[in-house]
């Protein structure tokens, strides 16, 4: 995927075993740009502090938009200063981990979701619960979202933005074969089995038509996680225990499994999708129903001009099975459990994951902000289309498996997708294999951490 956000998704392997062993212990968008309010009395006449913060570069509107917001904060607290440095994305874990490993990591540091549990377990995070508690507003942010950032019982990053995922159909399709459009309500999805049914006849390989792309095609780990994760969840399945020790129990649970054969069965019994698609298939007509992403809506409407939303397509939100749900999480902000400096570093990341913080930051990213407040501040954001991602992410979101093999476990369900539909091979064996890799990679960072 060449898209900014699914680039994000992907979870590279981080802070397990080697050299975190020894860490172990421990405007537009509808609203105008605004910065954050001062909610704290006047700054303290004390020492000057520096606070070193450290995040993956993005595009111009991310580079633009933390600018303003790190000279905004500077402005109103003038002891502290940031020095913020953006870090290329293909570096940026190589050298946080070495920065925590040598004991000098920067005072804040921006993470993937994904990534929790593993710097958390390595003892590289501050605890921000008490900080939340205190001034951080946690009943404006959604209780899975805030999951999503919680580690054995403790608050650890800050959130920032929100993506989705949903249901994008050929309007034409479907209506020259006479199927009835999706809901637009984020609350009434269609079932698999209608959306099943709608890529049968709307499926003609010899014309080089086909009915869905459930998941994004097979790409890496970090897309499985997104893309793949739901259909689990929306069968009623699981992939790991709740404490993130285990996948036994879980990914071998009948209704896991039910989910991974439905999945095949797209490709294998219904023939109703393909290992490979022509270019940008979709929008050219070849592709009746994809499940795709929030950013996707701009790429469309700058790569595809003709190709107009109402017109030739529209979104409905994700199906289901039993159950409604989506993957949450993205980029946030942690503190360092070695910095010098923890409350005037909570200042700076209240100042930017807080209600005028990420105001000022999608105003100008266009991105979704994780806040119901920010959220609100955004017309567009509470009507049609993207009020389907907003809508879903708030009431059906659930954090991927929260784990400090996060990496380990990635490769192993996207293996056994790929196993099960591309390999056709039997689920219970391609199963037993996963969890036997998972669950071994944990008992490994366990006896790393006791050495």
């Amino acid at each position: 995927m060449t898209l900014k956000k699914l680039s994000q998704i992907a979870v590279s392997a981080i802070l397990i075993g080697g050299m975190l062993a020894g860490c172990s212990n421990q405007g537009d968008n509808g609203a105008a740009t605004t910065v954050p309010k001062a909610t704290d009395a006047a700054v303290k006449k004390e020492e000057k502090v520096k606070l070193t913060f450290w995040r993956n570069s993005g595009n111009d509107s991310e580079n633009a938009a933390y600018d303003k917001l790190v000279a905004s904060f500077m402005e109103k607290y003038p002891n502290i200063s940031v020095e913020m440095t953006p870090i290329p994305y293909s570096d940026y874990d190589t050298k946080l981990r070495v920065s925590i490993a040598s004991g000098s990591p920067p005072d804040i540091m921006a993470l993937d979701a994904p990534t929790l549990a593993s710097y958390a377990n390595a003892g590289a995070l501050k605890p921000l619960t008490a900080y939340f508690k205190a001034d951080g507003n946690m009943d404006d942010i959604p209780k899975s979202t805030l999951a999503t950032y919680t580690y054995q019982n403790e608050i650890y990053m800050a959130p920032l933005t929100e993506s989705s995922i949903a249901m994008f159909y050929n309007k034409k399709l479907f209506q020259a074969k006479g199927i009835p459009l999706p809901s637009k309500n984020p609350d009434e999805p269609w079932t698999w089995d209608q959306v099943l049914d709608a890529a049968k006849k709307i499926n003609d390989p010899k014309s080089g038509v086909f009915g869905i792309d459930p998941a994004q095609g097979f790409n890496n780990a970090g897309a499985t996680a997104y893309f793949k994760y739901p259909i689990i969840w929306q069968f009623g399945g699981e992939i790991m225990s709740p404490d993130g020790k285990t996948a036994k129990g879980y990914l071998d649970s009948p209704k896991t499994k039910e989910a991974l054969q439905f999945f095949s069965d797209l490709y294998n019994k219904h023939q109703v999708s393909a290992l490979e698609y022509p270019p940008d298939p979709f929008p050219n007509g070849k592709l009746g129903i994809t499940i795709d992403g929030s950013w996707s809506l701009s790429y469309l409407n700058d790569k595809f001009p003709n190709f107009k939303l109402g017109e030739d397509y529209d979104i409905a939100p994700l199906p289901k099975g039993s159950a409604q749900a989506v993957a949450n999480g993205s980029w946030a902000l942690g503190i360092s459990a070695k910095s010098k400096y923890p409350d005037e570093a909570w200042k700076f990341v209240n100042w930017v994951t807080g209600q005028d913080g990420q105001k000022t930051y999608s105003s100008m990213t266009k991105d979704i902000p994780s806040r119901y407040s920010a959220a609100k501040e955004f017309p567009e954001l509470n009507q049609y289309p993207k009020n389907v991602f907003v809508v879903q992410n708030q009431k059906y979101g659930r954090p991927r498996p929260i784990t400090p093999v996060f990496p380990q476990m990635s490769e192993a369900v996207n293996k056994l997708f790929e196993e099960v539909t591309i390999g056709k091979r039997n689920i219970d064996t391609s199963t037993a294999e996963a969890i036997k890799t998972i669950d071994k990679a944990y008992a490994d960072i366990e006896a790393q951490k006791k050495k």
